[in-house]
């Protein structure tokens, strides 16, 4: 495994962590949600990215029992808070109150006195930047929290709370984007000012949602059991790439694949760890062997002239349009 830096901090993070966004909890059985987050373990991974909406609450519980009795300063553990985690119109959004709530039931979830980064999953348009950002400083001056992220923020999102957390004495470290070669939406301007900030990507999806598995077949329905056919896993996320056209400039990667010696996933990973802007890849997991594949993206270097041709491949179905780094027009 290789480390780098998360952002402009001191803070070492495995160039690719572990997500258990629609897994644990929901997706598999506890049993292999633990046999996936030991493979990690065992394969160097010491990133574990999750959030207190995580199957209603359940993928921090099972993360936290998974990781009991691992040394505690040797793993990096995020979660984020914004989305709806009970009844209540206080039960969402980024106001002190939420944010307070938040912090502790997810540490009790997680079984540990403080995360090292906790992200503000979306921007909250219903509550003014400041309450947020002081209340995100309670938590950091408080030790539950040892650095601040987001998430899907825009490049003027990003610099104002960046101002704010810098009056604040609180360190702003990290963006939580989509990011694949298919979805290159942050690269015109939630980058460029991210580098300017010291605002380092930890990216998620850069398989397109699996499509970049090369699994996904044109002219033939999904595979049995696959993510494009179990609504509760994400079937809605997947659904924009599995056109024909997508999915038959996906197969012309294969060959490129083979060139550089790596399996489609493994290249789908190791194509966005070649931004140095990004810190950190996250890869999911139904069974163990998955997470063996991916990590073996960690430290590969992909030369001009392939990056070139998947460039050319894939440059016709890629979205690039800045204004798709959004969060909700209202709270949730």
């Amino acid at each position: 495994m290789e480390f780098r830096h998360l952002g402009r901090s001191g803070l070492m993070v495995s160039e690719i962590s572990y997500g258990n966004w629609i897994t644990h909890g929901s997706q598999v059985e506890e049993e292999a949600a633990v046999a996936c987050v030991r493979a990690a373990l065992d394969s160097g991974i010491t990133t574990f990215d999750t959030a207190d909406v995580y199957a209603g609450t359940r993928a921090e519980s099972v993360l936290g029992r998974a990781l009991k009795g691992e040394r505690r300063e040797g793993l990096e553990i995020f979660t984020k808070v914004y989305w709806p985690t009970g009844p209540g119109r206080n039960d969402r959004g980024l106001s002190r109150k939420h944010i307070m709530e938040s912090i502790d039931g997810s540490l009790r979830r997680l079984q540990t006195d403080h995360v090292d980064l906790y992200q503000a999953h979306r921007y909250d348009v219903s509550t003014p930047l400041e309450e947020t950002m002081e209340a995100f400083a309670d938590v950091v001056h408080a030790g539950k929290a040892h650095y601040i992220g987001v998430s899907e923020w825009t490049a003027a999102q990003l610099r104002e709370a960046h101002a704010l957390a810098r009056e604040l004495r609180i360190p702003l470290i990290s963006n939580q984007p989509q990011y694949s070669m298919l979805w290159r939406v942050i690269e015109t301007e939630v980058i460029p000012a991210s580098e300017e900030l010291g605002v380092g990507q930890i990216v998620w999806s850069p398989m397109a949602q699996g499509v970049l598995s090369g699994k996904y077949l044109p002219g033939q329905p999904p595979p049995a059991g696959s993510r494009a056919t179990d609504e509760k896993s994400g079937a809605n996320f997947i659904a924009r790439w599995l056109t024909d056209d997508v999915l038959t400039r996906v197969q012309q990667l294969a060959p490129l694949a083979e060139q550089a010696g790596l399996t489609m996933p493994q290249l789908a990973v190791a194509w966005v760890l070649q931004n140095p802007n990004v810190s950190s890849a996250i890869v999911g997991a139904s069974r163990p062997e998955q997470v063996h594949d991916n990590v073996k993206a960690a430290g590969v270097k992909l030369d001009a002239g392939l990056l070139k041709a998947i460039d050319d491949i894939v440059e016709p179905v890629t979205e690039r349009d800045p204004a798709k780094t959004e969060s909700p027009a209202q709270r949730p």
